[in-house]
């Protein structure tokens, strides 16, 4: 099993400003090469504390490709439903090269209605645009003099620049969250998936069977394999005691921040988004330390992850990477390292052979 960071900004202000929330994610994303870990992932959102920071997730992994030499780079993910295939495939491509052919592209659909609204996109068309757009990247990215005519954008004989480092192109995944359609449209494509199981995770066994299945059924003779990569918030300290009074501080400004973004889902329904209704009260209500018993959160000595970590990948049926969340809440750069230190040195020669 591969280990590495996930970056998603929840700051105010009032919390980090965005120099310092730079300058510690890029010092972390340092210490985690050096610590071995395998990848650093950050997310694109607009608008609101939670996630929006980051605006261009290329942006900041060019900062980390410039600051380490080996660790992998993953957008985790970018919302193609915002932008033009021709400018995505490029940025992308760019970083690609910048990197020496590092990069993993990961897409998400989007789910904040205000992005939406903001951007005079609708939700219901989301779905397609999502779909196109990324079918769109990758003929860019492998094709030249590329025609296309949807109803989302159109151009005639492209050939992008500059091309993938990486060849045919760099790896490519997509993110699911609960619609069990989503699983299934990625397996059949061949895409990576990546889950975030916070919430629930024991459901998210279901949702990747679904996965493996379509997966399986589309690309099994051809030898390629599934691949899987969750995020998820973890604390580490020298005692249980101590770990969990930490990530319950924080994961409650982590909550909070991530339930304003999505109030509007308190108001809101959507064809394409079955389940969202109602995501706001949901997080309201959400007890940090209920998730510390459901394997949401990962939390405790370092004797205690190293169980829980094993528990976690029983329990949702085995995953290829984790990515941990370890600055949730604005949390300060001493005891987001504090976590990291002892995740590389005490847990990782003990759990990367899983």
């Amino acid at each position: 099993m591969r280990f590495g960071l996930s970056f998603l900004p929840d700051c105010t202000p009032e919390t980090k400003s965005p120099q310092t929330y730079y300058s510690d994610a890029l010092e972390l994303s340092v210490q985690g090469e050096l610590g071995g870990l395998n990848s650093v992932k950050m997310t694109e959102h607009y608008l609101h504390h939670y996630g929006g920071y980051c605006p261009s997730p290329f942006g900041f992994l060019s900062a980390v490709a410039a600051r380490t030499e080996s660790v992998r780079l993953m957008t985790g993910c970018v919302l193609p439903v915002f932008h033009h295939p021709i400018q995505l495939a490029a940025e992308a491509a760019q970083v690609d090269a910048i990197s020496g052919g590092r990069l993993d592209v990961g897409f998400a659909r989007a789910y904040l209605p205000d992005e939406f609204d903001a951007l005079g996109l609708d939700m219901d068309e989301s779905v397609d645009r999502f779909r196109e757009t990324i079918r769109a990247v990758l003929r860019i990215w492998t094709e030249e003099k590329v025609s296309e005519d949807t109803p989302f954008f159109s151009y005639n004989d492209v050939t992008g620049l500059p091309r993938p480092t990486q060849r045919p192109h760099p790896p490519v995944w997509g993110a699911a969250v609960r619609t069990p359609e989503s699983f299934t449209w990625l397996g059949t494509e061949g895409l990576g998936l990546l889950i975030t199981p916070m919430i629930s995770p024991h459901e998210f066994r279901g949702h990747l069977d679904l996965y493996r299945d379509a997966f399986q059924a589309a690309h099994g003779a051809s030898g390629l394999r599934p691949r899987v990569a969750a995020s998820l918030p973890l604390v580490i300290a020298d005692t249980d005691e101590r770990a969990e009074q930490i990530a319950e501080t924080y994961l409650r400004r982590y909550l909070d921040v991530w339930a304003e973004a999505v109030n509007p889902w308190d108001r809101r329904e959507s064809s394409a988004y079955r389940g969202y209704s109602g995501f706001g009260w949901m997080l309201r209500g959400l007890q940090p330390r209920k998730l510390f018993t459901e394997g949401g959160v990962i939390a405790g000595s370092p004797a205690t992850v190293i169980d829980r970590i094993r528990a976690f990948n029983d329990d949702i049926g085995g995953v290829d990477e984790i990515l941990w969340q370890i600055d949730f809440g604005a949390m300060p750069l001493a005891e987001a390292g504090q976590t990291l230190e002892l995740f590389c040195t005490k847990v990782l020669p003990e759990v990367k052979t899983l």
